[in-house]
């Protein structure tokens, strides 16, 4: 996700470097990175930096799912769950979508898809249904999780202090929709305009990024002694000149005065001390109620987003069949970012992670079409279970360690 400074201006004296290690690291082993996986689609197949799930069923409908990596580490993570969504046999039962953007390295959004969904069920278990509630309880246990996790590493590894996620949820069950947002990943729906036939895009997610005047405003609310809460810096927004988003999981150094010191390095250690959280982990909830018109929802992170409009996105959805939706969305926003740098798309393909993060983010989209005959049933009806976590590259365990990018040193 794109929070950190930009680091254009110092693309030059990394471009060199990283091109240097993925030479070595291609020289160090064969790398499987560019093989096309054929065969079952069960788990999904991938083409070079692209993973995807061309179409599968859950219990509402169908899906898609695909991510192009772009940092040395995917920061991205995803996941698609349909069937159970408590720990008791009695239910609910619905799908959970979330897709997980991290900044600064990919530990709190890990921690976000290994422990977020069955913190979910835990508290969907204790109250015996699903609700706001429920949603809200998973999200703060998550976060005290990853911010435990911080002080236990804080010694021995002190920048975990400064690397945090975004954190897009939806849940469907018993006909309705929950979606839970921190930060700038976005849902969008599809619906259909039943006069004219026209699908029209209507986002469903509240976003929390500082370059929204409304977030701003916000800010400057919540913190009215603070003049410098937002700062204007190489012209883009900050919050304290370091972040984008005004709220996420993790980002231990703006929640905690006390990861506010050495051996946190200099550039993320603020002068003022602060008494209270800069950064806020409470997610913003809409509930909506699911019509026989509402055709699909897309799930994805700000990487697409950046290139490609809700109704854009939408329209390509609908003029094309289900199967490969969440790739085709991929496809497009990275056609649109090889456009902005006036290079040809085949040229980007080429690109290894790493330097690929200075032509586009990580990019996750997760769509997922409803069946209004299967979202209608009731949340005890039982369906197929099925799990499914998107996939960055895998590298090989004797390769060279991957070399930093300029965001994963959190260039300031």
């Amino acid at each position: 996700m794109n929070t950190r400074e930009g680091a254009g201006y110092q693309i030059e004296e990394f471009c060199c470097f990283e091109f240097l290690m993925n030479f070595l690291r291609a020289c160090w082993l064969p790398s499987s990175d560019n093989i096309v996986h054929s065969g079952s689609d069960s788990a999904g197949r991938r083409e070079g930096l692209l993973w995807y799930k061309d179409i599968g069923q859950h219990m509402n409908g169908e899906y898609s799912m695909a991510v192009v990596q772009a940092n040395n580490l995917l920061e991205d993570q995803s996941q698609i769950e349909s069937g159970s969504l408590s720990l008791v046999e009695s239910g609910p039962y619905g799908t959970f979508i979330g897709v997980y953007d991290g900044h600064g390295g990919p530990e709190a959004s890990n921690y976000i898809y290994d422990n977020l969904f069955q913190h979910l069920k835990r508290f969907t278990s204790e109250q015996q249904s699903m609700s706001s509630d429920v949603i809200k309880k998973a999200f703060q246990a998550t976060e005290e999780g990853f911010i435990s996790l911080v002080t236990k590493q804080w010694q021995m590894k002190p920048q975990i202090a400064a690397v945090g996620s975004c954190c897009l949820v939806g849940v469907i069950c018993g006909g309705t929709l929950y979606i839970a947002n921190l930060g700038d990943s976005r849902a969008v729906l599809g619906r259909v305009m039943r006069a004219t036939e026209e699908v029209i895009a209507v986002q469903l997610s509240a976003e929390h990024n500082v370059s929204i005047e409304s977030v701003r405003r916000e800010m400057h609310s919540l913190h009215p002694d603070d003049s410098h809460i937002v700062v204007l810096k190489h012209n883009v927004w900050r919050v304290k000149g370091l972040i984008q988003v005004s709220r996420s999981i993790g980002d231990a150094y703006l929640k905690r005065a006390e990861f506010n010191r050495e051996p946190l390095y200099a550039k993320f250690r603020l002068r003022e001390p602060f008494t209270r959280p800069i950064l806020s982990c409470e997610p913003s909830i809409s509930v909506h109620e699911l019509q026989p018109h509402d055709q699909f929802i897309i799930f994805a992170s700000d990487g697409m987003w950046e290139h490609i409009s809700n109704q854009q996105a939408v329209d390509i959805i609908r003029n094309h069949p289900h199967n490969g939706s969440a790739k085709r969305l991929v496809k497009a926003a990275m056609l649109e970012a090889a456009k902005k740098r006036e290079m040809r798309y085949s040229d980007l393909m080429e690109i290894d992670r790493g330097v690929r993060r200075h032509f586009h983010d990580d990019i996750t989209v997760i769509v997922v079409f409803l069946d209004s005959n299967l979202v209608s049933r009731a949340s005890s009806v039982r369906g197929p279970t099925m799990s499914l976590r998107g996939r960055g590259v895998i590298i090989p365990t004797k390769s060279l360690a991957p070399c930093a990018t300029p965001t994963e040193l959190h260039t300031i």
